[in-house]
Parts: structure tokens; sequence; C-alpha cells
């Protein structure tokens, strides 16, 4: 069980891959203007990473190290489409507003990485729920963007969310803040390249915080240990 507490401790924050690794950078300033579309995106690529690592993990002993990469391609490339022809009919508006942004999951350094990294050296069970917590860290990381961004720059929250939940989700959508002119910046790519920096600047801030504690309590403890 510790194993898979570090599993999601590192997907999750520790090895993030939005804000530690920094991967999957393109579609997360590109579509994070709203949380309806970060929550699209997020879902869609959780769903191809969990069903990714659980099939290379299934396959990993039948394939030769000299062609492990192209195939991992090929079964990512077709969980994306499996994923885009779903959304596509469950969920047209959406699918039109994230645009080449779902098929392009297939190039997504997150997933190739993870193939290659973890699902490739795992059993199926810890290759699927380290799919499942690199999937949700990235989610969440794409859905915190796209709130800031929304707030700022719309002054609302949950806009469109009815494209992805159905139309009972439109009681979701809350006008925080009435802008005159919209905060254009906010809604634009370099107001993603700031929100994303101010909450990289605040992550680090909080582990060199914790580190700075933890390194006191050490301390302590040995004084307490060589008194003893």
């Amino acid at each position: 069980m510790s194993d898979y507490k570090q599993i999601a401790w590192q997907g999750l924050w520790k090895n993030n891959p939005g804000l530690v690794q920094l991967l999957g950078l393109c579609p997360l300033l590109a579509v994070t203007s709203t949380i309806s579309n970060a929550l699209g995106l997020g879902f869609a690529t959780m769903l191809v990473l969990i069903a990714s690592n659980t099939t290379v993990s299934l396959i990993r002993k039948w394939v030769a190290k000299e062609i492990r990469i192209p195939v991992f391609v090929m079964v990512i490339a077709s969980f994306v489409t499996c994923v885009q022809l779903l959304m596509n009919a469950y969920s047209y508006g959406l699918y039109q507003n994230l645009g080449i942004f779902i098929p392009l999951i297939v190039t997504n350094c997150i997933i190739i990485g993870r193939a290659e990294a973890f699902a490739a050296r795992n059993p199926v069970p810890a290759a699927a729920f380290d799919g499942l917590m690199m999937g949700l860290g990235f989610a969440l990381v794409l859905t915190l963007v796209g709130a800031i961004r929304e707030l700022l720059g719309n002054g609302s929250l949950f806009e469109g969310i009815e494209l992805l939940m159905g139309d009972w989700a439109s009681v979701l959508h809350v006008q925080v803040i009435n802008f005159n002119e919209h905060f254009l910046v906010a809604i634009l790519p370099p107001g993603a390249f700031l929100v994303m920096g101010f909450i990289i600047a605040l992550k680090n801030i909080i582990d060199h915080r914790v580190k700075t504690k933890q390194q006191a309590i050490d301390l302590v403890m040995e004084d307490l240990q060589h008194n003893e």
C-alpha cells in the first residue's frame, strides 16, 4: 500500500506533470480559458493515460525493445481516437471548443513518458493507478488554471459546463464579478503563462517551507537522541 501512496504523491504533487515536469504545456496553456474546456481536456487525457498505461503493462513482455516506442504510440493513438469519437458523439460543443488539441493528445509527452518510464516496467494494477494519478494531477492543474483565467477574464465560473455535463449543469454557471470590460490578458495565452508562473511559484514556496520545517524537526530529534 505504501507503493500506491507514493505513486499518488508523485502524480498529484511531487512529480506533477503540469507543475514539476512541465509536460503538456501546449494544450494546458491553449484551452484553459474556461473550467469546462479544462475539465474536458483533463478527463480525456486521464482516460487515455489509464487505458494506455494498462495496455502497455499488459503487453510489455511481448514487445521487443527495438519497436516499443512505435507500438506505444499506436496504442495511445487508438485510445485517443476512441475518446475523440466519444466526445464527438456525446459532447459535440465541447469537441468543437477543444478542436485540434484532442487528437494532439497522441503527442502529449505525459502519456508516452509514463508508458515508457512506468507502465513498461510495472504490473497492471500499479500502471493503471499511475495513469489515474498522473492524469488526475494534470487535470487538477488544468482546472485550476482554467478557473483563475475564467474568473479574471470573464468574472464567471463554469461557463459552458453544460457542454460537458449536459443541459442540467447550466445551473452551475455563476457570475462572480460583473466587469464593464473583459480582462483580455487573462483570456489570451500570455495570461495562461502568467497564471502558470504564479502557481508554480506558490508550489515552490510551499515545498521550501515544508522542507525547512522538516529539517528543523530532524535537528531537534537529533539533539534529543544525542542528549539521551
